[in-house]
C-alpha cells in the first residue's frame, strides 16, 4: 500500500499529464481522440516519410543476410514462427500488425508487460532483446507506412495513448531512450503492482515526454536521436537510482520506494518538460 502522501503527489502528476476526457468512441473501439497541439512541420511532413523510406530500404538491403542467420537461429533453438506479429495502435487509432524477430516461447501466455528475466523469454530472445535486434523487421512497418523510424512507440489497444496519436508510432524515439531500461525496473515492482504501476506512473510520462520531443522535432533532431539510440543499444541499460530499492518488503521499505519512485517520474517528466 502507498504513502498517503505519495498518493497525493502521484495524484498531482496524474492531474498535469491526464489527457482530457472524451466519452464518444471516435476510432472504432479504442475511444482515442486526437488532440489538436502546436507541433513542428518536420514531424508530419512529407520530407519525412521520404526520409522513413530511404533509410528503411537501406537498413533492409544491409542487413538483408544478418537478417536470414537470425531467422534461421530462432528456427533451431524454439519451436514456433519465427516472426512474431501482434495488433498495435498507429497513427489516429488505427489498428496495424507490428512484426519483430520472435523472443519468447510462441505457446506461453502471460500480460502485455515485459519485465527483465521473464520466463517467456528465449535463451537466443534475450540477446536478441538486449541488442535490439529482434526490432529490426520493424523497418518493413516503416517501408508500409505503419510507422516511423522516429515516434512514439506503437502502443497494445489497452495502452493506447491520445495526445500522440497524431503521429506515426516510431522504432525509436524519445520517451523510449528515458525508460530504456523500463523491464529492469518493471522486474523490482511487485507483479500484483506492476500494471498499475505502468498505467498511473510510468505511461503518462512516457506519453509526455514523447509528445514535447515531436512538437519540436527537426531532421537534425531526428538524426541525433537515432545516433544515440545505436550507441546506446551497445551499452547496457542503467536503472535509476530511484527505482533500485524497489524489490524490498515490509511497510517502511515499500514507503520508500514509493518517495524514491515519485522523484524519478518528477525527474523524467522534468525532462519532458525541457
Amino acid at each position: 500500500m502507498y504513502s498517503r502522501a505519495y498518493n497525493s503527489k502521484c495524484e498531482a502528476l496524474d492531474r498535469a499529464v491526464r489527457p482530457p476526457r472524451d466519452s464518444r468512441s471516435q476510432r472504432r473501439s479504442f475511444n482515442l481522440r486526437v488532440v489538436p497541439e502546436p507541433q513542428s512541420r518536420w514531424s508530419v511532413s512529407a520530407s519525412k516519410r521520404l526520409f522513413d523510406v530511404l533509410v528503411s530500404l537501406i537498413v533492409l538491403t544491409f542487413f538483408s543476410l544478418p537478417m536470414l542467420a537470425i531467422a534461421v537461429l530462432i528456427w533451431l533453438c524454439s519451436d514456433g514462427p519465427v516472426i512474431f506479429a501482434q495488433s498495435r495502435i498507429g497513427r489516429r487509432g488505427r489498428p496495424f500488425q507490428i512484426y519483430k524477430f520472435r523472443s519468447m516461447v510462441s505457446a506461453k501466455a502471460g500480460p502485455g508487460l515485459t519485465k527483465d528475466g521473464d520466463g517467456r523469454i528465449t535463451g537466443i530472445g534475450y540477446w536478441l532483446r538486449k541488442f535490439k535486434l529482434d526490432e529490426l523487421p520493424q523497418f518493413y512497418n516503416v517501408l508500409r507506412g505503419d510507422m516511423s523510424l522516429v515516434g512514439p512507440r506503437p502502443k497494445l489497444p489497452q495502452y493506447a495513448e491520445r495526445l500522440t496519436a497524431q503521429y506515426r508510432p516510431g522504432i525509436t524515439g524519445a520517451a523510449t531512450l528515458a525508460f530504456r531500461s523500463e523491464e529492469e525496473i518493471l522486474k523490482k515492482v511487485h507483479p500484483g503492482q506492476m500494471e498499475h504501476f505502468y498505467l498511473r506512473r510510468i505511461k503518462p510520462v512516457k506519453e509526455r515526454i514523447d509528445l514535447r520531443y515531436m512538437r519540436r522535432a527537426t531532421l537534425w533532431s531526428d538524426l541525433a536521436l537515432m545516433f544515440v539510440t545505436l550507441r546506446l543499444s551497445l551499452v547496457p541499460a542503467r536503472i535509476p537510482g530511484s527505482f533500485r530499492n524497489l524489490d524490498r518488503t515490509g511497510t517502511q521499505e515499500r514507503i520508500s520506494t514509493a518517495r524514491n519512485g515519485a522523484g524519478t517520474i518528477r525527474a523524467l517528466y522534468a525532462e519532458g518538460e525541457q
